[in-house]
């Protein structure tokens, strides 16, 4: 029988609309078939706690998104998609009332650091002026580097545990635990190897594009993604929980926007044994709660500079923060966890009634907990924004299981498609080749489980599209 299709993805996420994208672009046919009722994955918007106050489900801010290869090649601009800018990537206050800020000019962040100022531009400096020569190979499967220089001299540095990196570089406690607020991103201990690497690139890209978010909202980027599709003359399909390969069209490829655990759960596949159990031992890491707020005014953070970023890092030293994301690996929760506060509102005035403002935030937790931190993390915004509390209209929470409900990709809330640690940094399913192909030359994986990992670049389905298309299509499209 003839396929219907030539390739085929399931799930629209940014990895899985940007792998549909690539190969329409090329003239190939496919369609997208996702679970939910809307597209996005992870990265939609809804009105949860008040009507008129809208809200990030999981993705908020972006610093991935604009710096993307992929999408930078996209007009999603034609397509509904403004970019905002709030000026200061990020904020990390102090209960003194004192803030650190990440300005995108790297001498006017190190000139806050006092005796660390010198030591911060020498490791920033040069890896922000070459970061064009470093960050696309960052976004790529582990190969040859196209500058192996300065992508060697950022490696030696990215492969250090955070812990190692600030106590060689900075002497200030500050400094450290500014450092500490990207590096906790990687939801990883700060003592594991190649935490630090996180912390660099984030301040590499904050230093370079900023970080933005999309106005109205983290949806506006999937709708500009999806107009895109459309014009292209692909197809998409919702409410279409896949469950084996036999229920969708016959097509060449399919190609997976899922992580290793729900790819083994999918029938009509051919998997060997052996890839199997290494697909089954695939490991994940801690999860978020969550929390949304309608709120009466902005967060009164003491410190003003705060009042100007859209996103701001809690944890007030060094020890705490790293207390804080080593005790998610011991099954041990922290009253003053590290917490990630988003406030779009201040910005952008499609977020909530006039007058009136959004928050949104997580703290890392144990995989799979079920605990309230609503207290938790309200009380370590409190410490920097006393009189938080009071300004709240309403609050919506979800723990690991609801986030895991809503987007089933966010394994045990996990999300990051899985830990990435020095073992599934780079080789995510598992090590071999060519990370997003299968034993079944019919199946591709391009989720947040294969190089480049987590974060909102919708490169994982850009490389898996490319490796789709020199296996299958090299005749029909001119590229190789």
């Amino acid at each position: 029988m003839p396929n219907n299709y030539d390739a085929i993805i399931i799930g629209s996420g940014p990895n899985g609309l940007s792998a549909a994208i690539r190969l329409q672009q090329l003239g190939l046919k496919t369609a997208v078939y996702e679970q939910a009722a809307k597209p996005g994955g992870g990265v939609r918007t809804e009105e949860i706690t008040l009507k008129g106050f809208k809200h990030d489900l999981a993705s908020a801010i972006h610093p991935l998104g604009l710096a993307s290869p992929f999408f930078q090649t996209l007009p999603l601009n034609k397509f509904g998609l403004e970019w905002i800018d709030p000026g200061i990537p990020f904020a990390h206050p102090f209960p003194d009332g004192t803030a650190h800020v990440a300005y995108r000019d790297v001498e006017e962040t190190a000139a806050q650091f006092g005796k660390d100022r010198k030591k911060y531009i020498s490791l920033m400096g040069n890896m922000v002026m070459d970061w064009e020569k470093i960050g696309p190979d960052l976004l790529k499967p582990l190969g040859i580097p196209s500058y192996p220089i300065p992508f060697v001299s950022f490696g030696m540095k990215a492969l250090l545990s955070a812990k190692q990196l600030v106590n060689l570089y900075f002497k200030e406690e500050k400094t450290k635990t500014f450092f500490y607020g990207s590096a906790a991103h990687s939801t990883l201990p700060l003592t594991n190897q190649a935490s630090a690497s996180f912390g660099l690139v984030l301040l590499a890209v904050a230093h370079k594009h900023g970080w933005p978010f999309p106005k109205g909202g983290a949806a506006s980027l999937t709708e500009a993604l999806v107009a895109y599709y459309y014009s292209l003359g692909g197809r998409l399909h919702l409410n279409f929980p896949v469950t084996h390969i036999n229920e969708l069209p016959l097509s060449k490829v399919y190609i997976f926007d899922l992580t290793p655990r729900q790819l083994l759960k999918i029938g009509g596949t051919d998997f060997s044994w052996l890839y199997r159990k290494r697909m089954n031992a695939y490991r994940y890491g801690a999860g978020v709660f969550k929390m949304d707020w309608a709120l009466s005014e902005p967060i009164p953070f003491i410190n003003e500079k705060c009042r100007r970023s859209a996103t701001v890092h809690l944890g007030f030293s060094p020890g705490e923060i790293e207390s804080s994301e080593k005790g998610n690996f011991e099954n041990r929760l922290s009253n003053h966890p590290y917490v990630l506060v988003a406030q779009h509102s201040i910005f952008d005035d499609q977020r909530a009634p006039e007058g009136k403002h959004t928050a949104w935030a997580y703290c890392h937790v144990p995989h799979g907990n079920l605990e309230d931190m609503t207290d938790a993390i309200e009380g370590q915004i409190e410490k920097v924004a006393p009189g938080f509390k009071d300004i709240i209209l309403a609050r919506v929470t979800h723990n690991t299981a609801e986030m895991e409900a809503f987007n089933p990709n966010l394994v045990g809330g996990d999300i990051n498609g899985g830990i990435q640690d020095l073992t599934q940094l780079f080789t995510r399913p598992i090590t071999k080749w060519s990370p997003y192909s299968t034993p079944d030359p019919r199946v591709y994986i391009c989720s947040a489980s294969t190089p480049p990992g987590g974060g909102v670049h919708g490169m994982g389905g850009f490389n898996a599209s490319e490796k789709v298309i020199k296996d299958h299509f090299k005749d029909r499209v001119n590229l190789y």
